[in-house]
């Protein structure tokens, strides 16, 4: 792989979303690395005055100083939603109702919500909203379904973690935006504590086909197994989006 080629042709893919559109950019910044790279190849698409970056804390966000950083880092400004009072009065209507509401049901409701808030600010703002999943999460359904799941572009919809890195680097963004251990922002675990496996040796896997621990490549292949009907679904709608 060119990095510096496929960052170039990223960038340009963006901007020609925006000269077809002529709309703005909406992106959740989390204060990982996908939304910061994905932010950082929009600001260099289409300017940092066309990107509005919105961080969406549930109560208490643990990389919410991350989160402002990565904002002043790329100029652009910040739009802070906090959604834990929605989010509490959600679960508590819900629970009204007699249904048993499972652990998973209350992860995955905080990404949904965000995801209303991102089209809210983007609907009243002439602004498309950016996904900023990558490939090695998708391959084995690490999101949300109509959560991070989905948006109207995906900059890094095919490409790995590691490669996302790269084109971080290319792009001369912080070491500290690109190394910072990777969390689901939901469970307060680290994505490879939740996984069981590293995205080193994901994205080995799926970039070569090598895999050493065959423990490992059982659990990356059940989970693209269980989690196929998300890689279908996501692809329809960002396939459907971009055209």
């Amino acid at each position: 792989m060119n990095i510096e080629k496929t960052t170039n042709e990223v960038i340009e893919w963006v901007r020609d979303i925006f000269k077809k559109n002529n709309k703005n950019i909406v992106i959740g910044i989390s204060g990982g690395k996908d939304s910061t790279v994905t932010a950082k190849i929009c600001v260099e698409a289409v300017g940092k005055d066309r990107v509005l970056g919105v961080i969406i804390p549930n109560g208490i966000m643990n990389d919410m100083d991350t989160a402002g950083d990565i904002c002043r880092y790329l100029d652009i400004k910040p739009y802070i939603v906090n959604i834990a009072m929605s989010y509490l009065t959600i679960l508590e209507q819900i629970q009204k109702q007699d249904v048993n509401l499972t652990e998973q049901t209350k992860i995955n409701l905080a990404p949904r919500l965000r995801m209303s808030v991102l089209y809210a600010v983007a609907q009243s703002s002439n602004a498309l909203v950016v996904n900023t999943s990558n490939f090695s999460e998708r391959y084995i359904g690490y999101s949300t379904l109509y959560g991070d799941g989905v948006g109207d572009f995906a900059p890094l919809f095919n490409l790995t973690v590691w490669e996302v890195i790269q084109i971080g680097r290319c792009l001369g963004i912080p070491e500290e935006f690109l190394l910072k251990p990777p969390s689901d922002g939901l469970t307060g675990k680290t994505d490879e504590e939740n996984l069981g496996f590293s995205y080193d040796v994901l994205d080995k896997y799926l970039l070569t086909g090598k895999i050493e621990n065959m423990e490992a490549k059982k659990r990356i292949e059940e989970l693209h197994q269980k989690n196929s009907f998300k890689m279908k679904l996501t692809e329809n709608i960002l396939q459907y989006m971009i055209d």
